[in-house]
């Protein structure tokens, strides 16, 4: 049975409606990426380096998107699968960047985390707002996409406490416990994706 005049226009425009999405997500994502990389430079926050990382990593996926909406289901499933791994990159960054905090005992301003990560957070949600309703169009990569942003949500309220909490300490600790959060965090959505575009490959190849 072929498809009707009408099935294939609302194809058209699904798909032309998901790459503006994610063109418009990878915008967003790596701008804010350049603003929390430099105030984490700036302050030696562990947190705000690995969530700035975190950024540039959606932003790299969201392009290797667009590339791949065109591709066939099995060669979706194997970017998918290559997402996966990029996925884990900045979590090995931020293990980095936290022993040398541990090893000096820098404390970062409060200030900055707190208010950088509401920045965060507020660009996240939109991501995560826009993504939602194509997290299955594209099969592992909107759905790689979807996790990272979702997951990043969630980090970005913890970093906003940790900012509290460094307030009221004065210690390093929150923000070290928050960015080593953040790379479990992107751990387990990387596992998720690999699995989704493992059975995505399988079903393909059936």
């Amino acid at each position: 049975m072929t498809d009707t005049p009408e099935e294939s226009k609302s194809d058209i425009a699904s798909n032309a409606a998901l790459r503006l999405t994610v063109r418009n997500v990878a915008v967003l994502n790596l701008s804010y990426f350049g603003i929390e990389f430099a105030v984490a430079m700036a302050i030696g926050s562990v947190a705000l380096f690995a969530d700035s990382v975190d950024f540039l990593e959606d932003g790299a996926i969201n392009l290797l998107i667009l590339a791949g909406l065109g591709f066939t289901a099995a060669r979706r499933a194997k970017l998918g699968m290559l997402l996966a791994v990029i996925i884990l990159v900045p979590g090995l960054a931020t293990i980095w960047t936290a022993w040398q905090n541990f090893s000096s005992g820098l404390v970062p301003e409060a200030l900055p985390i707190t208010v950088t990560g509401a920045g965060a957070f507020v660009v996240n949600f939109i991501c995560a707002w826009l993504l939602a309703p194509f997290r299955r169009a594209g099969g592992s990569l909107t759905r790689a996409a979807f996790l990272s942003a979702r997951n990043d949500v969630a980090a970005n309220v913890a970093i906003v406490i940790a900012g509290l909490l460094t307030s009221a300490t004065h210690s390093h600790w929150p923000d070290l416990i928050v960015g080593l959060g953040i790379a479990a965090l992107n751990a387990g959505a990387a596992r998720e994706v690999y699995e989704a575009a493992r059975e995505e490959h399988a079903s393909a190849r059936s």
